[in-house]
């Protein structure tokens, strides 16, 4: 005869038990198994369209300023890589970062004090953050806009970077614009900075959450470096990438404060119960996260975004309080100076020759060509006066 009780202990040995369902964006490793202490975490791998949509943009400006340029046909064939045509560059003597004339940049939008305090057109602040002063410049600037900005951009989603990159750009144009003299100047590095600012503010306030600081410290400090000593070089604004930085480290702050969600090993409880326990904690911390100096780095960058602003609209010129800040943007060299000062040259033509003297230093040179257009004649008569 069958034994009850067997019976009833069979059912109960063959019950199922369900897991308790998680959320849905709870970390994937504690679902399964731990790693082991010290492995690195996972990215939240995302889209990455917003530094893409940039690159592209700058791209396809440095080549319509190259077209523009047209050396071979403004220069009369004096050009370097002249094989390139319309796309080849400025002598390296005019141009040593292998781009196009001062003449051309300015026509693309170039910041010069003159273009913001004589004839008003503003709206150079929104293009000057997009031009490049050659094809060294724009390699080296947007392989580290690449680097760090598709970093970023995985790690805290494409909005906020977004919005990092626009308004660093755009406060290095407004930095910049305090100081620049009579040479025209570029700043896209202003929105790289931006990116650096914003990735230090991410080392300095969630170190606690990451694991390679050492490698990543390494890496801001080459970039920011090479970055910087190329704004030494003509055309290229250092003042941008320092307004660009300072506005990225306070951005970075009200915006990616949030950590993610590391990976925990299991407890004797259990690796279920003592997950859900350090996932709820977390999630809490980022909803409270540090409101203080959220509050106080967006009450910061309000300032100095009106401050500056401000300032740029009643025409301040910075350098005629600093005598040294000039040296920030440039080191004299003998194949440029740091000099910014109108020129003036007496240009007389004879049959097919034209001889430009400059009036300050009596240099003078001659040139088998006379049909040169005015904003040209203006680019040689720097060269001379040099």
């Amino acid at each position: 005869m069958e034994n009850p009780m067997a019976a009833e202990n069979s059912e109960f040995i063959n019950m199922k038990f369900s897991p308790p369902k998680l959320p849905p964006e709870f970390p994937q490793a504690l679902k399964t198994t731990a790693r082991k202490s010290g492995t690195p975490r996972p990215r939240r791998r995302s889209d990455t369209w917003v530094v893409s949509v940039f690159v592209i943009i700058q791209i396809g400006v440095f080549i319509a300023t190259m077209l523009v340029n047209d050396c071979w046909t403004n220069s009369h064939g004096d050009c370097a890589f002249s094989f390139l045509g319309k796309l080849s560059f400025q002598p390296l003597h005019e141009n040593p970062l292998l781009g196009p004339s001062q003449s051309k940049l300015e026509e693309m939008g170039a910041l010069r004090r003159a273009f913001l305090t004589k004839y008003h057109q503003t709206w150079r602040l929104f293009t000057f953050p997009f031009l490049h002063a050659g094809l060294f410049h724009l390699l080296i600037n947007l392989c580290s806009v690449i680097y760090v900005g598709i970093h970023l951009e995985q790690e805290f989603g494409s909005l906020r970077i977004g919005i990092i990159y626009t308004l660093s750009a755009f406060m290095g144009a407004l930095v910049a614009a305090l100081f620049v003299q009579s040479t025209p100047a570029v700043g896209s590095s202003g929105a790289l900075y931006g990116l650096l600012g914003t990735l230090l503010a991410e080392l300095i306030w969630n170190r606690e959450f990451r694991n390679n600081k050492v490698s990543e410290i390494v890496s801001l400090v080459l970039i920011f470096v090479c970055n910087f000593i190329l704004g030494f070089l003509p055309y290229v604004d250092n003042f941008s990438s320092i307004g660009g930085f300072m506005s990225g480290f306070l951005l970075g702050s009200v915006l990616i404060l949030s950590p993610q969600l590391p990976q925990v090993a299991p407890s004797k409880g259990g690796l279920i119960d003592y997950g859900v326990k350090n996932y709820i904690k977390l999630k809490l911390k980022q909803k409270l996260d540090r409101p203080v100096l959220r509050i106080v780095s967006l009450f910061l960058f309000s300032l100095m975004l009106a401050g500056f602003l401000v300032a740029v609209l009643h025409g301040i010129n910075i350098n005629s309080y600093c005598t040294w800040c000039p040296y920030i943007d440039c080191i004299p060299s003998k194949s440029w100076h740091c000099k910014h000062r109108e020129t003036i040259c007496e240009t007389m033509v004879s049959n097919e020759h034209m001889t430009m003297t400059c009036m300050d230093n009596g240099n003078f040179r001659i040139f088998p060509f006379t049909n040169i257009s005015v904003a040209r004649v203006n680019d040689l008569c720097n060269l001379i006066c040099f």
